[in-house]
């Protein structure tokens, strides 16, 4: 006798809408899907539209590099997706000893070739493991601090987390770059406050941060261009003008932009050479130039809904695990987005930090989308 419908068993595949409403497959965030998805195509065509002047041979260099790393960046996520993320607690301690001893690596081949290093030189791809400590320190410290069943931080379990944060931080200090060293401090500030850590000790990590880069500072770790950076922000009248070239055509792009803007490939000062490297540090200037004042906002909205996604699936985790990395990547979101922003505008020293989903560059993206893969994978097991 043929089975009815009504008493047949569901299958599991990817959006089969008779699964079990506990069945991850159709727990999928499409929302948040979706705006990272479009911020990612914008991104290719900002890339496309902020390099293609600078490669004679190949305009399209830069903006086809981009995709495959959104390909490759999307299979990374779906893989992160098809598991548990509780899975990763077995994983954890592991990826992040292999962290350090990359960033250790790192630094001692900066050292024995005589000049700063942030990433490996492989052939027509550099890989920076800055951005891979984000993802691993992240889940360091979210399965460390979940650990303790607790609506308060205990002084012990903060120093332990203060030391898991601060080892990679200080590696990347001494590479040196300050900019992947705030978001990874910012990430653990995110993660502390939402566990209950005691304003105090929130207050003892800005401090301690902030002694760190100054010793940096004073101790000769950073460059002379770092410092100059700083000092163009503070006073930026007595600083060479060729220091400050870059940020201030950025800014005057975004105010030829108007409401409107100029059109896609359309902004002298964009699709020109006035702004070295725009397609890596200062894209939301291409945004502001071509799309003006509307294209600004409606990209700035879209980080909007999508950082309101993640703060919704932090609420809706089943457990302490799940919430600590949703308010990390929460957190290390919304930093580098102001940080890139802000240097845009010049209310922020220029670190180099990319644009998330826009700026070019595979590392950031895949580790991005590999983070975001984690939230899909805490709303997607939300249910018991």
């Amino acid at each position: 006798m043929a089975t009815s419908f009504l008493t047949r068993k569901p299958d599991s595949g990817l959006g089969n809408i008779g699964a079990s409403p506990a069945d991850p497959s159709r727990n999928i965030d499409w929302v948040l899907m979706s705006v990272q998805m479009i911020l990612t195509v914008a991104g290719c065509f900002v890339v496309f539209s902020a390099s293609r002047t600078r490669v004679v041979d190949d305009p399209y260099a830069f903006a086809t590099r981009q995709v495959i790393f959104a390909i490759v960046a999307t299979a990374v996520m779906a893989v992160v997706m098809a598991f548990d993320y509780e899975s990763w607690k077995e994983r954890a301690t592991f990826l992040y000893g292999l962290t350090l001893v990359v960033l250790v690596l790192l630094i001692l081949l900066g050292v024995a070739g005589g000049q700063d290093r942030i990433s490996f030189d492989l052939g027509p791809f550099n890989v920076q493991p800055a951005e891979m400590a984000k993802f691993t320190t992240l889940l360091m410290l979210a399965v460390y601090l979940a650990q303790e069943r607790s609506d308060e931080v205990s002084y012990p379990r903060f120093l332990g987390g203060l030391m898991i944060v601060g080892v990679p931080a200080v590696l990347i200090v001494l590479q040196p770059d300050l900019g992947s060293a705030s978001v990874i401090i910012s990430m653990a500030m995110g993660v502390l406050l939402v566990a209950g850590a005691k304003v105090r000790y929130i207050a003892l990590i800005s401090v301690l941060s902030i002694a760190t880069v100054a010793a940096a500072f004073f101790g000769r770790l950073v460059d002379r261009y770092q410092i100059t950076r700083l000092e163009a922000l503070i006073n930026p009248d007595g600083i060479d003008s060729d220091f400050t070239y870059q940020a201030e055509n950025a800014m005057r792009a975004i105010g030829t932009g108007g409401v409107w803007g100029k059109g896609w490939l359309q902004g002298p000062l964009t699709n020109g050479r006035d702004i070295p490297v725009m397609w890596a540090d200062f894209p939301f200037a291409a945004v502001g130039e071509q799309f003006g004042l509307v294209g600004c906002a409606a990209m700035l909205a879209l980080f909007g809904v999508a950082l309101i996604r993640i703060w919704r699936i932090a609420h809706l985790s089943r457990d302490l695990l799940g919430t600590y990395i949703c308010a990390g990547v929460f957190t290390m979101l919304l930093w580098q987005i102001f940080q890139n922003v802000g240097m845009t505008l010049q209310i922020m020293p220029v670190t180099g930090l990319p644009l998330p989903f826009i700026s070019y560059g595979g590392s950031s993206l895949i580790v991005y989308f590999a983070m975001f893969g984690l939230v899909q994978s805490v709303h997607m097991r939300r249910m018991r």
